[in-house]
């Protein structure tokens, strides 16, 4: 289900347990934790540096500045009843392919991998995705990232035999869907 957000234009997912909405400021120590969760093996551009950037304060200016459209971005994954953001889930732009075959991304807190949320966003946004006229989505996964391939497993992406070899970061797989 879809409806306005508080931002206008802006464009909500709703599923059964969650709600795919724009960012609010307040929420950047979210991602800020997101950014200091992530695996060692993730490339340094992705992690906190040894200054400990990018700051709350950082990341607060990102969201302030983000621009507002009609597509979906990365929306945060916002828990319903609980309020709580758990990560965020969306469509960017292709770096690789055509550019109206956008990439399905995704990133959860840790605490709540496991239960089911990156597979329920994902859904949402794959919807959102068929709906708006797309015939094709792509994923970039790290081959070490089991569980991000599980999850692109139950949506249904599969391995294009095209990988990207890393041997200090691991190597990146490129999976695609039909939709």
């Amino acid at each position: 289900m879809e409806s306005p957000s508080a931002h206008g234009r802006e464009i909500l997912l709703e599923t059964d347990r969650l709600v795919l909405r724009p960012w609010r400021v307040s929420e950047a120590a979210v991602q800020r934790e997101m950014w200091t969760e992530r695996d060692p093996r993730v490339p340094p551009h992705r992690r906190i540096d040894a200054a400990g950037r990018p700051t709350v304060e950082e990341i607060e200016g990102w969201i302030r500045s983000a621009p507002r459209s009609d597509s979906l971005g990365l929306p945060a994954v916002e828990r319903k009843g609980a309020g709580d953001v758990v990560g965020y889930c969306g469509l960017i732009a292709n770096r690789q392919g055509p550019d109206d075959e956008p990439e399905l991304a995704f990133e959860l807190l840790r605490r709540f991998w496991g239960q089911g949320y990156a597979t329920e966003a994902a859904q949402a946004v794959l919807g959102r995705a068929r709906t708006s006229g797309y015939r094709r989505l792509w994923a970039t996964v790290r081959d070490w990232n089991a569980a991000s391939r599980g999850v692109l497993a139950k949506l249904g992406f599969v391995e294009t035999g095209r990988i990207e070899p890393d041997e200090v970061h691991g190597d990146s797989l490129y999976l695609m869907k039909r939709l």
